[in-house]
């Protein structure tokens, strides 16, 4: 019976690959946060040491970027998807972003250009749907806008149905 090394993976054919071989095939996939290689490589069944070294290796060539990483995943989020900060922050924390990172892109946000996105949001949304502000104001919500923001938006959608604007809570 043959014992598995936990120091490396096991490539087809029975050899051992390291660490760092497997961050750069990850990171040739796709850009990675630190934590998301960390986790991916523990999970592939490297010891702690053998990780550190790889990260460490990979971050001195130049490959793995946390903060640009951060910040370009954040422009897609709220460009292509149309999310608002607080949603960007969690996908952020969930992928792996560190907290420091987080905050900063956070504090970048451009409140017209939140302002803008949401209006956007909420067109997309009302589109052939009946004019239920609750609804919008829930689904502006999921996507991440703050609750000024959001009420803004209904303010503006009740003016342009000729409602009366919603009440402030």
């Amino acid at each position: 019976m043959a014992v598995r090394s936990r120091g490396a993976a096991e490539e087809p054919g029975g050899g051992r690959r390291e660490a760092f071989a497997v961050a750069l095939d990850l990171l040739a996939r796709r850009p990675h946060f630190s934590a998301e290689l960390v986790r991916k490589l523990l999970a592939r069944g490297f010891e702690a040491g053998e990780v550190e070294a790889a990260l460490a290796r990979v971050a001195e060539l130049g490959y793995l970027d946390d903060d640009g990483l951060a910040t370009a995943y954040a422009a897609e989020l709220a460009g292509r998807k149309g999310l608002g900060r607080a949603r960007v922050g969690r996908e952020l924390a969930r992928r792996g972003a560190p907290e420091e990172a987080i905050e900063r892109v956070a504090g970048e946000v451009d409140a017209e250009a939140e302002l803008a996105r949401a209006r956007d949001a909420a067109s997309r949304w009302a589109r052939g749907r009946a004019g239920d502000g609750a609804a919008l104001a829930r689904h502006l919500d999921r996507k991440g806008f703050a609750r000024h923001v959001i009420f803004s938006v209904l303010k503006e959608f009740a003016a342009e149905a000729g409602d009366p604007p919603p009440a402030e809570d």
